[in-house]
């Protein structure tokens, strides 16, 4: 099946047309900057701006930087808190006039992850961790998604954890990579002591780097780096829609 995944962020919103069955591109990936503020409506003109640059009629699954329930947003991260209730489904489908699923964006990553990369053929307890502006996480079960885990916000040393492990603190802060990685490594162990996954992947836009920090975190629990990097936000949310659409044709054929 042929989706176009659309990954929403908050310095750019990134598509391209994905083949379900292989997970590979079809095109090249176009990227265009986060409107600012990013509203529902600036946001949906963005994506509508996407499907055009493809000529796109067909499926759309897009990935949000929110907790997503029936289609609605329940948190905003890095978009405007106006998004807060809104049915983003219906919002996407009438501006683009195509069917639409929206999922989690780290949950999405994890999606692509667990099919295509890092996490593919992995059973038992699988967490993704994506460490960006902040820590977003996703969890696995013999490859089963538990949607919308906000782990990334557990309290760690008295504070949010995202705000003292993220990669931006690092950024902002000017942290070398082996001081970095033990945030990262306490972050983990945190989450070892909560779940003792089976695996963890690391993903985000510091996947590419993993050899600057990996080998720095002492952990247990295998680490492995995400492999889609970039597209994984892509992939995943085009696979979110096919998985919704089967789901859908099952329940159907029950009922």
């Amino acid at each position: 099946m042929r989706v176009l995944g659309i990954d929403v962020g908050g310095s750019g919103i990134k598509g391209a047309p994905v083949d379900t069955a292989s997970g590979k591109l079809l095109a090249e990936r176009k990227r265009i900057k986060t409107p600012h503020p990013a509203t529902p409506q600036a946001v949906a003109r963005t994506v509508r701006e996407l499907a055009r640059h493809f000529d796109w009629e067909g499926p759309i699954g897009c990935a949000m930087p929110a907790v997503v329930k029936r289609g609605r947003l329940r948190t905003a991260a890095n978009i405007s808190r106006s998004w807060l209730g809104v049915n983003a489904v219906a919002l996407l489908r009438k501006e683009t006039g195509c069917p639409v699923s929206v999922i989690n964006d780290a949950d999405a990553a994890g999606y692509a992850e667990m099919h295509f990369g890092a996490g593919r053929n992995r059973e038992g307890l699988v967490i993704m961790v994506t460490l960006g502006t902040g820590i977003g996480t996703a969890l696995f079960i013999n490859g089963h998604l538990v949607p919308n885990t906000e782990l990334g916000h557990l309290t760690l040393r008295g504070r949010d954890a995202e705000t003292w492990a993220a990669e931006s603190v690092r950024e902002k802060k000017d942290l070398g990579w082996k001081k970095w990685a033990r945030r990262v490594d306490a972050y983990l162990r945190l989450l070892q002591g909560y779940f003792w996954p089976d695996a963890f992947i690391i993903g985000g836009g510091v996947s590419g780097k993993w050899r600057k920090f990996l080998p720095h975190l002492k952990l247990i629990t295998p680490i492995v780096p995400a492999k889609l990097r970039n597209d994984a936000g892509i992939i995943g949310a085009a696979l979110a829609y096919d998985h919704e659409r089967r789901r859908t044709r099952q329940k159907r054929s029950l009922g």
